[in-house]
């Protein structure tokens, strides 16, 4: 295992809350993240710095680039559509009182699997949903605590899932209908190291995973050993997705609520160049 604790730098300086959800566009060479509990969406183009911020209605979980253009939103109260002219629409509404959405990911059907938590993150109050183009709607998982990364091997037969509270990641095998079957433990964050939170997967089907909590990102194999590991001094690591025009430069949000004395880096999006070789995401396909 390789421990590295000095192999990230600041791409953008910021106090975001609660920082989620880096997504590598590659249609338009920019990253997009989110301030999921401040509304806002961030976008950052790392070729000439210039960043965009967008607020929302409501909390937003999850950000993704549709396959027509513009974007589709995980929102509190449902599925968003955001078209390339700014006009939104809703694909599917379905507003649960004390629930927000959370992570979500596209298949590599471009089908939009989406999770939600409660508020109050009471115990099996959030689900995992599937949702395809035309707005079809198909709960997964309806107990579930905390919905957070999601991801799809390199070549779609397996599907890599985090309930943060568990302490696990997962891993399923995808059916033929793009569907999942055979829930079984991958590897478990053992107690200390803090919480698994979002998730991506590298070119070589390794699984890496941020740890709220836990000031770090660890790279697991897909026979679930831990491999890597890059501390950062800063606790709480969201989510992790690889980006730049070779995928191989890994970015990081991060969180600062909760804490009561928050690292200057607190709320930034960081990245470590050359971590690795990421795998092009699908769009959604609606």
């Amino acid at each position: 295992m390789t421990t590295t604790g000095t192999a990230f730098e600041v791409a953008v300086h910021a106090e975001a809350t609660l920082g989620e959800g880096p997504t590598w566009d590659p249609a338009t060479g920019r990253l997009l993240w989110l301030d999921i509990l401040n509304s806002r969406i961030h976008t950052y183009d790392p070729a000439t710095g210039r960043r965009t911020l967008r607020r929302t209605d409501q909390h937003v979980g999850a950000v993704k680039p549709r396959a027509g253009g513009g974007l589709v939103l995980n929102l509190r109260d449902g599925i968003g559509l955001l078209d390339p002219d700014g006009t939104f629409r809703w694909l599917h509404r379905e507003p649960v009182p004390g629930r927000r959405a959370n992570d979500a990911a596209v298949a590599p059907d471009g089908s939009l699997w989406a999770g939600t938590m409660r508020y109050d993150e009471a115990p099996g109050g959030g689900t995992l949903s599937r949702f395809t183009g035309d707005g079809t709607a198909e709960t997964v998982l309806d107990d579930v605590t905390v919905s957070n990364g999601t991801g799809w091997s390199p070549d779609g037969r397996l599907m890599y899932y985090i309930d943060t509270p568990t302490r696990r990641i997962d891993v399923f095998d995808v059916t033929a209908d793009g569907g999942v079957a055979n829930r079984r433990p991958l590897a478990t964050v053992e107690e200390g190291a803090g919480f698994p939170d979002g998730l991506c997967v590298d070119a070589e089907g390794c699984v890496w995973v941020a740890l709220w909590d836990g000031g770090a990102v660890r790279r697991y194999t897909p026979s679930g050993d831990l491999d890597r590991v890059i501390t950062l001094p800063v606790p709480r690591v969201t989510a992790c997705a690889f980006g730049g025009p070779d995928l191989a430069d890994l970015y990081l949000t991060t969180a600062r609520v909760g804490l009561s004395a928050p690292h200057p880096l607190a709320g930034s999006l960081l990245v470590v160049p050359g971590a690795g070789r990421g795998v092009a995401q699908p769009a959604f396909a609606g």
